[in-house]
């Protein structure tokens, strides 16, 4: 007759493939659950309303940040030019909280200019700084 008994083995060896883990059940096995488990709970329509408010608060800050979200811009002024005027002249005069390269550039812009040369007589949009 033989037998064969299971010893427990006196050294652990790392095990390589996953392990049976005992869960709790019980009275205190919901408790324990339903404290993990965060006070606020969200609805379908909760989750939908929260998500429109960030995605339009990113468009808002975007509009800010690329300046196209313009509530205080007023009307751009017309201006004739007058002989021997130059671009640089206009803009440091019409323009002159911006540096005259960035001024010739923004009355470039308006204007649909490909160059800086303009002459007499001719109608000049002057943007709001």
């Amino acid at each position: 007759m033989s037998a064969t008994a299971l010893e427990p083995s006196t050294h652990v060896l790392p095990s390589l493939r996953p392990q049976l883990v005992l869960v709790p059940t019980g009275r205190e096995a919901v408790a324990a659950a339903r404290a993990a488990r965060p006070s606020i709970r969200l609805t379908r329509r909760g989750r939908l309303a929260v998500s429109l408010l960030v995605a339009v608060a990113v468009v808002l800050l975007a509009l800010a940040a690329t300046g196209t979200f313009a509530l205080a811009a007023g009307e751009p002024r017309t201006l004739v030019v007058e002989s021997g005027q130059t671009l640089s002249q206009i803009a440091a005069t019409q323009l002159p909280d911006l540096p005259i390269s960035e001024g010739v550039i923004a009355l470039q812009l308006a204007n649909a200019l490909s160059t800086s040369h303009i002459h007499a007589g001719q109608s000049l949009l002057v943007p709001t700084p």
